[in-house]
């Protein structure tokens, strides 16, 4: 990209038609996956554009202390995975639903721990006003959208699971390290915005 990306940009990019799902296999027999949804919350900064995530707290019982987007499991009474996405949100950081104007939702991404989540790209109207909730979020932290639109940025690295050896892709930034769902997703966003030069990596 020749500059930085505006707030017009992103709404005429995420205006264009949804790539197919990805991620890692299904590690359950349910073709359909436990459903989730995730808000990949993009912050319209006077500087730039920035994306919020998460470092979840070290005590929690599943993926303690990584980085993550606020989300989690579809309740009976969400209407929709956008519904889940924006009530987590307000939950997890205290971002109001009303900040958060709705771009898109990107191509559900399988996790191999056997969930289905639905990613909603969402603009976020500052300030922000976050207020964490202690027990599952550590801290709250924003990173540039324009680095995490650099291919550069991203690496496929390889782990073995149960035998079988899957790939995954980390996104380090700073002090943190960026990986499984949430980088799978970041690659999925940068796919989808920059579609024109997408190729067989990044």
């Amino acid at each position: 990209m020749a500059s930085s990306p505006s707030a017009a940009w992103l709404r005429e990019r995420c205006a264009l038609p949804p790539r197919e799902a990805s991620g890692e296999p299904l590690a359950v027999t349910a073709v359909e996956g436990i459903p989730a949804a995730v808000l990949l919350p993009i912050v319209a900064r006077e500087t730039g554009l920035t994306v919020l995530l998460t470092r979840r707290t070290a005590h929690l019982r599943d993926h303690a202390g990584q980085i993550s987007f606020p989300g989690g499991r579809c309740e009976a009474d969400d209407a929709t995975p956008i519904e889940t996405a924006l009530r987590e949100s307000q939950e997890e950081v205290g971002l109001r639903p009303e900040q958060v104007e709705v771009l898109m939702v990107l191509p559900d991404y399988f996790t191999g721990t056997g969930f289905r989540v639905t990613p909603i790209v969402g603009l976020v109207t500052p300030p922000l006003n976050l207020k964490l909730d202690d027990f599952e979020v550590a801290e709250a932290f924003e990173v540039p959208l324009d680095f995490l639109l650099d291919a550069a940025n991203y690496r496929r690295e390889w782990i073995e699971v149960r035998g079988r050896r899957q790939a995954y892709w980390t996104v380090p930034w700073r002090d943190y390290f960026i990986w499984g769902a949430t980088a799978g997703i970041l690659v999925s966003l940068r796919q989808h915005l920059l579609a024109e030069v997408a190729s067989e990596g990044v």
